[in-house]
């Protein structure tokens, strides 16, 4: 799509959170869960400045990770956010006293391991025929 169409970032992006708040927007109507939302926010209204906030911050993310896709590529995106993943794990085990098993560890680095191979060996530049 971004070869073909030549979209921008923030394109991409409107078009994504049009169609997701659309879908979303019809099922919080139908499954009634809209009513019960308004209700927490006005027993709690301190929880709208979270929203916002947190709303905010996400748009931020989700700009970088778009622009990510855009300029460099999908592979170095799913790097980008694969190796920040890990770090966010690693925090939370060496600063928190989370625990990971032997299996997890394995997984983790069975995931970097693919990663790795598929950057190095997964695209296969083109012969050009003279």
């Amino acid at each position: 799509m971004r070869g073909r169409y030549q979209t921008s970032p923030n394109h991409m992006m409107l078009n994504i959170n049009l169609w997701s708040t659309l879908w979303l927007g019809m099922a919080i109507l139908w499954t009634g869960e809209l009513w019960e939302f308004l209700s927490f926010t006005d027993r709690y209204p301190s929880i709208l400045y979270n929203i916002l906030l947190f709303g905010l911050t996400s748009a931020l993310g989700q700009t970088f990770i778009f622009m990510t896709v855009v300029y460099f590529g999908p592979l170095t995106c799913s790097i980008v956010t694969t190796t920040r993943k890990f770090f966010t794990i690693l925090g939370s085990v060496l600063l928190f006293g989370n625990v990971i098993t032997s299996v997890q560890w394995v997984g983790t680095v069975l995931v970097f391991l693919g990663l790795g191979l598929d950057a190095k060996f997964g695209k296969v530049p083109k012969k050009t025929t003279h």
